[in-house]
Formats: structure tokens, C-alpha cells, sequence
């Protein structure tokens, strides 16, 4: 069991008031003493109160301003908190709490700086739609020709990492939108311990989905494959 200390759980979330109590009730079953930070990114719903009313800490944004500020306002208040690790996970209960402690280990024992949570390793029951699925080998294809990386699950939420890698991911060159398969791309280039470690995935429960709509779904396969080629040619100083 790692300790807990020096590890804060991230939960990014926007209009989640049906579910977020049932998500920190579930890590807190599991690890009671894991300090918990819920990004409440603008939520038009009661998604903050609840979570406060449920004993966690709130960060809220004034309005709606994406996945990616949202996970760097945690990453930020880690940091200046002096956490040394984080684990992030979805607010919509699809992420398994009990995938926190391999991931938290793998990084926790210098394995890795970065744990990437898979839905496809092993015997996972994780069934995405045709177009999901899609993407994400599109994603797989092109992080293995520009980096030499194989990743089979490029679009993961779940992950864990340490300081170093969030000393990176404070700074402007972290996407504000859409932090996915080009964050890989990114921490490959600059030589950080990338693994990746099989994790279980629920349902999504409350049937939302940020790319539902066709026309937002096909803007983010275009956003994410500029940003990957935008990565890949960029000049870094770190």
C-alpha cells in the first residue's frame, strides 16, 4: 500500500451532480486517507456543492473553461500544496478506483513517471463504438510513426505521475483543451518513463459523452492530429 501524504487525487468535472458523491464515495472505500481535489469547471448544476457536501476539496472555475485548464488548475494546486504525485480520474464513474493503487505503485517505484491507465491490455470488457474506436488507432498509428512509442490506450483519463512530470505539464506548452494522445507525444519527446498498466472501466452511467455530437467529434480527431505534428515539430528548453 503506498502512502498518502504525498499523493492527491484530481477529479476534473462539469455538470456531474448525479454522480460525483457515488465516485468519492468509491475511492474512499477503497483508500479513506487519499486527499481528493474536485475541479468543478464551471458547473451549471450543484456538481460543487455536493462534492463539498461530500467532505472533498472544491476548486471551482468561474465558467466553463475545458478538460485540459481544469486538469492543470489541479496540477497547479498539487504542486503549490507540495504533492509529489497525482492520480487523475474522470468524474462520470467509468474509471475502477481500484486501478488507482497499480498505477500510484508503478510510478510510486520509479518504474515510470508516467502511469497510463489501458482499457485494452489484458482481458479488459471495454466495448467502444465504431468511431471511438477508430480514433484511437488513428491516434496509436501516428504516436508510433512520430515517436516510436506504442500506446494502446492514447486517449486515457486515468493516469498517475510524479513531480517531474507535473513541473512539465504547468507550463504553456500543456494543451488547454484536448490533453490526450498529444501529452504522450510530448512526454515521449522529452524522455520521461511512459507505462502503461491495464485497468477495468464501468459503464458510463449518466450517458454523456464529449464527442456525441458528429460535428465536435470530427473537430477533435482534427484538433488532436495537428497538435501531435504541432508537438513533434516544436522546440522544447526543458
Amino acid at each position: 500500500m503506498t502512502t498518502d501524504s504525498d499523493t492527491l487525487i484530481i477529479i476534473p468535472a462539469y455538470n456531474e451532480e448525479e454522480g460525483i458523491v457515488r465516485v468519492i464515495d468509491s475511492i474512499r472505500s477503497l483508500y479513506p486517507s487519499y486527499p481528493v481535489l474536485v475541479v468543478n469547471d464551471g458547473s451549471k448544476d450543484n456538481t460543487a456543492f455536493v462534492a463539498k457536501k461530500a467532505g472533498v476539496k472544491v476548486i471551482s472555475h468561474p465558467f466553463n473553461m475545458g478538460y485540459g485548464v481544469s486538469l492543470q488548475t489541479g496540477y497547479k494546486y498539487a504542486i503549490s500544496k507540495g504533492y509529489s504525485y497525482v492520480c487523475q480520474m474522470d468524474a462520470d464513474g467509468q474509471h475502477h478506483p481500484a486501478g488507482i493503487e497499480k498505477l500510484l505503485l508503478t510510478v510510486k517505484n520509479g518504474a515510470s513517471d508516467i502511469a497510463l491507465g489501458s482499457r485494452f491490455l489484458d482481458s479488459g470488457n471495454y466495448k467502444p463504438s465504431f468511431p471511438r474506436l477508430t480514433g484511437i488507432r488513428l491516434f496509436r498509428l501516428i504516436l508510433l510513426l512520430l515517436s516510436g512509442r506504442k500506446i494502446t490506450d492514447p486517449t486515457t483519463g486515468f493516469q498517475a505521475m510524479n513531480r517531474k512530470v507535473l513541473d512539465v505539464l504547468i507550463t504553456d506548452v500543456f494543451p488547454y483543451d484536448y490533453p490526450d494522445a498529444d501529452v504522450i507525444m510530448l512526454l515521449s519527446i522529452l524522455g520521461f518513463k511512459i507505462t502503461e498498466i491495464p485497468v477495468n472501466m464501468r459503464p458510463n452511467l449518466n450517458g454523456k459523452s464529449m464527442h456525441k455530437n458528429p460535428f465536435g467529434a470530427f473537430y477533435y480527431v482534427f484538433k488532436m492530429i495537428l497538435s501531435m505534428l504541432l508537438t513533434r515539430m516544436r522546440k522544447y528548453s526543458f
